[in-house]
């Protein structure tokens, strides 16, 4: 079985190709470089070094989380638009599980920790079992068991855990330099840490460990993929500290009539691409358009969503200090409850972070609709493009709102 491995979810950016018991390829990086600047060349390099034809491989495997939120979003995205192009299926590995197996074949007790900041690590507890192959007198195999499967906690806590245990233990991950002088003074058990060659996220173990759930045919289709974060993201955790109204993971649908505005996550994509379809048709973006989109760095996209369904999409482009705004969705049946103004207010409020100063937009001559509220918001009309749409044919009316 052929996989590519893909893990953005700490400080390490990895892409491995797997065939069989054979590792092709494996691309890493740990450096002054956002994922989503090295990922589609580490991806597009190892391709051409082995000469891979992406519709070859049978499955795409991903680090699911925990992790970083951003590096999360890039990874996933990523992995679902490959596996939506390519029709195959998406393997998703638990991050601390995929830490863990970089130590294949220990039978101490390995817990792997990655910083979550707040005084609290992304961990687990695994070890490595014997299993005896039949008919072999001395080749032994491992599985990976897991004594406690990942969760977010404080370094007091898993320490805690540990000593409970009361065996040996091998330390892994980039919580472990953060914390060290801590654990040394919590930990009661004898413990060692790993060296830096498999103490990181590793795309070749995640191709290792991908096989095994091949194996047990533990695939997900890109539709029902989505990340696992285990905790709220820092802007939901202020909310809720100042008495906002965050959700928290698995909570109760929100209240009818309330319109709650987020950034889009590609859990949403699906229901993005739905509504934009209903409201252009043809001219609509795909799916993998949207992927790409909301993962730059240069973009921001938001969501409104109300009763736990996405009523509305937008988003901008960053050029130069100059706002693109590419879409503005609202669906059909809440269009007369501000979303679109709730939308864009948030949008042109978070662009500056990006350093827009000036945005731009282009509107339907004949949309009164979107043309009052586009003025409202102190938009401008600069000048038309004759015919740019079409289906019906119709001038574009260019409006922006200069600094």
């Amino acid at each position: 079985m052929k996989i590519l491995a893909i893990d953005t979810s700490g400080l390490v950016g990895a892409v491995a190709v797997s065939d069989g018991d054979m590792l092709l390829s494996q691309f890493l990086i740990q450096y002054k470089t956002t994922h989503s600047e090295i990922l589609m060349p580490m991806l597009d390099d190892i391709c051409k070094k082995i000469h891979l034809d992406l519709s070859s491989i049978d499955a795409v495997a991903v680090a699911k989380g925990p992790g970083s939120f951003t590096g999360l979003r890039i990874g996933s995205a990523t992995a679902k638009g490959l596996a939506l192009a390519l029709d195959k299926p998406i393997i998703a590995i638990p991050t601390v599980d995929g830490i863990a197996y970089n130590l294949y074949g220990v039978e101490k007790i390995i817990c792997p920790m990655m910083d979550a900041k707040r005084n609290q690590v992304y961990t687990g507890i695994y070890t490595f079992v014997p299993n005896r192959q039949e008919g072999k007198v001395r080749e032994q195999t491992f599985d990976m068991q897991v004594i406690h499967e990942q969760f977010a906690t404080s370094v007091e806590n898993i320490a805690e855990e540990l000593n409970k245990i009361g065996k040996p233990v091998v330390l892994l991950g980039d919580g472990v330099p953060v914390y060290r002088d801590k654990l040394e003074g919590l930990l009661t058990v004898p413990y060692s840490i790993a060296p830096f060659h498999q103490s990181r996220q590793n795309a070749a173990a995640l191709c290792a460990l991908a096989n095994v759930y091949a194996v047990e045919n533990r695939f997900t289709t890109a539709d029902e993929f989505a990340p696992d974060y285990l905790r709220l993201s820092q802007a939901e955790r202020e909310a809720k500290e100042n008495g906002g109204t965050a959700p928290k993971k698995d909570s109760t649908p929100k209240a009818p009539g309330i319109i709650r505005v987020r950034e889009m996550t590609p859990e949403d994509v699906d229901d993005a691409y739905k509504l934009e379809e209903s409201n252009l048709g043809k001219e609509a973006w795909t799916k993998k358009q949207l992927l790409d989109a909301m993962t730059r760095d240069d973009t921001i996209y938001l969501v409104a969503e109300k009763a736990g369904r996405i009523v509305g999409l937008c988003g901008v482009q960053n050029i130069s200090g100059e706002g693109e705004i590419t879409n503005v969705s609202v669906s059909a049946d809440t269009r007369r409850e501000g979303v679109a103004y709730k939308m864009l207010r948030q949008l042109i409020e978070r662009g500056h972070g990006l350093g827009i100063e000036s945005y731009t937009l282009e509107v339907r001559e004949g949309n009164s609709p979107a043309i009052g509220l586009y003025e409202r918001l102190g938009f401008v009309s600069e000048g038309k493009r004759p015919g740019f749409y079409e289906n019906p044919k119709e001038d574009a009316v260019i409006y922006w709102k200069r600094k």
